[in-house]
């Protein structure tokens, strides 16, 4: 190592400094690397197959690969698949075949956002992995099943990497303040619930928790020969907790927001919207999926439901965040504390099978058009003139009988049910 090679390691970032160069300096993801799992076997066996890792940002994807690499004495390159084309594939299949004709050595090739490739790009390295020339292993934070072509899913081992544990932050951290490539220079002192707050703010990591301490560290003047970080420091240094999410994340949590206005639970509810907005979620799609909802859920127990959220998206869409933030949470609540029934759903979807199965659906003559019909057909009866309601037929025949909405007993449907006991009342006296 010269000079340069020094100067450049020394004005490394710290999370780069600190960055594990073996299995036994490895922290977190024991479910993939512990003792005995498949995939510390496979390394030491030096008979690692192509692999995909995925999960958040600063869990040791990139490190693990660095660390395979290494442990297996391979040949080893790297891309982003953001950055490098066709012809870098190439160019790496080639020099994969040469280096394993003539040295035996095989070649990995890690790939940073590997969902960002394209199929063609993909394509490329199937014959090279199928013939092992290379070993691939991608990553991503992403889920590989529905962003990545299938033909390379098919030929990887799919490892998922899950957020680090406070545990896993607290000895990394203490890891970096102890070691001489770290910040045992600075004699760095970090207040009880300075770590806490290092740790929340981080969300589980590693790059995150070693960036934000470094800059507490190096903007800190030293007193006593000792550099104090306190709770506020860290605050000072950092943009607040960092709230993320990949795509999986984001349905899940949609999901969970949904679940918690169905189950009326309004303060899940609540945290399950703002932690969407926080993340990065447009508030209008908050507000669209409480619109169909106002209806699949609350339906006609309290049709107000429908009037609140179409308002509260109005207002959203005026005021902006994160004013129009206040009458969206008022209309999740509402719609949480509603009274419950999916009668309109479940009448619109018996309606539409009816729809695809009815083989003669004629209308009744007595509804047609009378504009341009001349044969006489029954007479349509004006329900005005029969005080509001007359019985005579409205389905086509075959499904003359046929019943979709059925009012539940909640909120406006008791009266809703009622009504409807006294027109059954005069159809059956009418069939008499």
């Amino acid at each position: 190592m010269n000079m340069f090679d020094e100067n450049i390691i020394k004005t490394a970032p710290l999370a780069e400094r600190m960055r594990p160069t073996s299995l036994d300096e490895f922290v977190g993801q024991s479910h993939i690397v512990g003792k005995n799992s498949l995939l510390r076997r496979a390394i030491m066996a030096d008979k690692l197959g192509s692999c995909i890792f995925y999960g958040p940002p600063g869990t040791g994807k990139t490190t693990l690969a660095n660390i395979i690499a290494k442990t297996t004495n391979s040949f080893f390159v790297a891309l982003n698949a953001v950055s490098s084309g066709v012809a870098d594939v190439k160019k790496v299949i080639d020099n994969a075949r040469h280096e394993k004709e003539v040295s035996g050595r095989k070649t990995f090739l890690l790939l940073d956002e590997c969902h960002r490739w394209s199929k063609a790009q993909s394509d490329c390295m199937l014959e090279a992995i199928e013939k092992g020339y290379i070993i691939f292993i991608g990553s991503t934070t992403e889920n590989p099943y529905t962003n990545m072509t299938r033909a390379i899913v098919s030929r990887c081992r799919i490892f998922q990497f899950y957020s680090l544990t406070k545990e896993d932050i607290k000895k990394i951290v203490v890891d970096s303040i102890d070691s001489e490539k770290g910040l045992k220079q600075y004699n760095v002192k970090l207040e009880d619930d300075a770590f806490e707050q290092l740790i929340l703010t981080c969300n589980g990591d590693a790059r995150v928790a070693l960036g934000n301490l470094e800059l507490a560290v190096l903007s800190t003047p030293a007193k006593n020969g000792k550099v104090t970080i306190t709770k506020e420091i860290i605050n000072d240094c950092t943009a607040g907790r960092v709230i993320s999410m990949d795509t999986d994340i984001y349905y899940d949590m949609l999901s969970a927001f949904c679940k918690s206005l169905r189950g009326s639970d309004a303060d899940a509810a609540v945290y399950w919207s703002q932690r969407l907005i926080k993340a990065g979620c447009d508030p209008l799609i908050i507000a669209r999926r409480l619109i169909a909802h106002s209806s699949e859920d609350v339906g006609l127990a309290n049709s107000q439901a429908m009037v609140v959220s179409v308002s509260a998206m109005t207002a959203l869409e005026k005021m902006g965040v994160p004013e129009g933030l206040i009458p969206l949470t008022h209309a999740i609540i509402y719609v949480c504390m509603s009274p419950k029934s999916n009668s309109v759903i479940t009448a619109m979807h018996l309606a539409a099978d009816d729809v695809e199965q009815t083989y003669n659906d004629s209308v009744p003559s007595h509804l047609k058009n009378t504009n341009y019909f001349n044969e006489k057909r029954p007479a349509y009866k004006y329900p005005h003139d029969y005080g509001g309601y007359v019985n005579q037929q409205y389905l086509p025949d075959e499904i003359k009988d046929h019943v979709y909405y059925i009012p539940s007993e909640n909120g406006s449907e008791k009266s809703i049910k009622l009504s409807e006991q006294k027109l059954q009342n005069i159809k059956n006296n009418h069939k008499k």
